[in-house]
C-alpha cells in the first residue's frame, strides 16, 4: 500500500484573540460614592457592631412603653416592700435582681431599675439626636455662608463662632437651664427641661460644625466644576445647593455621627448635677446620681446606669470612626 499524499492537518487551538472575540462583553457596572462607602463600612466589624446597638437602642427607645409592659414593670411604681426598713437597701443578692425585676430596683423606694433605665434612654437619645441636628443645621447654614460669600460676613461669623467656643460651656448651660421657667410653649416640667437642654446643647455645639463646614467650603468654591457653573451663568443658589452642598455630605455625616455621643454625655452631667431632667422622670444621669450615697451598700444601682452610658457613647464612637474611614479613607492613613 503506498502512503496517502497529504496527511490530514493538525487542529489548530484558537488564538487568545479569537476567544475574546467570540465571548460575549461583561457589561461594566458603575457603583455609586454610596455603594462604595457602605462596602467599606461593611468590612468594619467594631463599626457594624456599634451601628447595631445604636439601632438596638433606637429601638429600644421607642418601643420603652411596649418593653416596660412585657417586664410588667412600671417606672414610677414604688415597691417598699422590697426594701429593707433598716439600712434603705434592697434585699436580695445584686441589689435585688430577680426573675421580676431583672435589673434589681431602686434603694428607699423600690422602683425597677430596668423599666427607669428604658425610659431613660427616650430622654438621652432624644437629647442627643436633637440637639446634633439644632447644630448641624446652625452650623452648616452659617458654615457655608462664611466660607462661600467670605469678607465682611466670614468675619463677623468666625468672631461669633470663636466666642461661643471660648466660653465655658457646661458652666453657662448649667446657668441658663436653671432659670429657665416650668412651663412655656405649652410644654411643663421634663418637656420644658428637655426642649431647653436641646435648643442650648445645640446652639453651643454649631461652632464645631461651624468651622468645618466653613474650611471645607473654602476649598471647594476654587474648584473646577464650581467655576464651570459660574462660567456658565449659574446663581449662587444654584452653586450653593448643587455644588457645594452634596460635597459637603460625608464631613456633615461624619461630625454628626461623633457629635451625638457628647450630647448624650452633657445630658447625662446636666442630670446628675441636677439642674436637667427631675424625678419622676427618668435619666441614666440623675440615677448615677441618686446612687452616690448607696455605692457601697448597693453597687449594682451605680454599675446599671453607668454602664448604660458607657455601652452607649462606645457604639456611636466606633460607628462614627467606622463612617468616617468609609468616608473619607485616606484620611484615616
Amino acid at each position: 500500500m503506498t502512503a496517502p499524499l497529504h496527511e490530514p492537518a493538525a487542529p489548530v487551538a484558537p488564538s487568545a484573540e479569537a476567544l475574546k472575540a467570540g465571548m460575549p462583553k461583561a457589561k461594566v457596572q458603575g457603583r455609586s460614592l454610596g455603594r462604595i462607602a457602605w462596602e467599606r463600612l461593611k468590612r468594619d466589624k467594631l463599626a457594624l457592631g456599634g451601628g447595631i446597638v445604636v439601632l438596638f437602642l433606637i429601638l429600644v427607645a421607642i418601643l420603652a412603653p411596649v418593653i416596660a409592659n412585657l417586664a410588667g414593670q412600671d417606672p414610677n411604681a414604688y415597691n417598699e416592700k422590697l426594701i429593707d426598713p433598716l439600712f434603705s437597701t434592697p434585699t436580695g443578692s445584686l441589689g435585688g435582681i430577680s426573675g421580676e425585676h431583672w435589673l434589681g430596683v431602686e434603694p428607699v423606694n423600690g422602683r425597677d431599675i430596668f423599666a427607669r433605665i428604658v425610659y431613660g434612654a427616650r430622654i438621652s437619645l432624644l437629647v442627643g439626636f436633637l440637639s446634633a441636628f439644632v447644630a448641624v443645621v446652625l452650623g452648616v447654614l452659617l458654615g457655608v455662608l462664611a466660607g462661600y460669600f467670605g469678607g465682611w460676613l466670614d468675619a463677623i461669623i468666625s468672631r461669633v463662632m470663636d466666642m461661643l467656643l471660648s466660653f465655658p460651656q457646661l458652666l453657662f448651660i448649667i446657668a441658663l437651664v436653671s432659670v429657665m421657667p416650668n412651663s412655656m410653649l405649652g410644654l411643663n416640667g421634663t418637656s420644658v427641661r428637655v426642649f431647653v437642654m436641646i435648643l442650648v446643647i445645640g446652639f453651643f455645639g454649631w461652632p464645631n460644625v461651624g468651622r468645618v463646614v466653613r474650611a471645607q467650603t473654602l476649598s471647594l468654591r476654587e474648584r473646577e466644576y464650581v467655576e464651570a457653573a459660574r462660567s456658565l451663568g449659574a446663581g449662587q443658589r444654584h452653586i450653593i445647593f448643587k455644588e457645594l452642598m452634596p460635597n459637603l455630605v460625608a464631613p456633615i455625616i461624619v461630625y454628626t455621627t461623633m457629635m451625638i455621643p457628647t450630647n448624650i454625655l452633657n445630658e447625662a452631667a446636666l442630670s446628675f448635677l441636677g439642674v436637667g431632667v427631675k424625678p419622676p422622670s427618668s435619666s441614666w444621669g440623675q440615677m448615677l446620681s441618686s446612687a452616690l450615697s448607696y455605692y457601697e451598700s448597693d453597687p449594682m444601682y451605680m454599675v446599671i446606669p453607668g454602664l448604660a452610658i458607657f455601652v452607649t457613647v462606645l457604639s456611636f464612637n466606633l460607628l462614627g470612626d467606622g463612617v468616617r474611614d468609609a468616608l473619607d479613607p485616606r484620611g484615616s492613613r
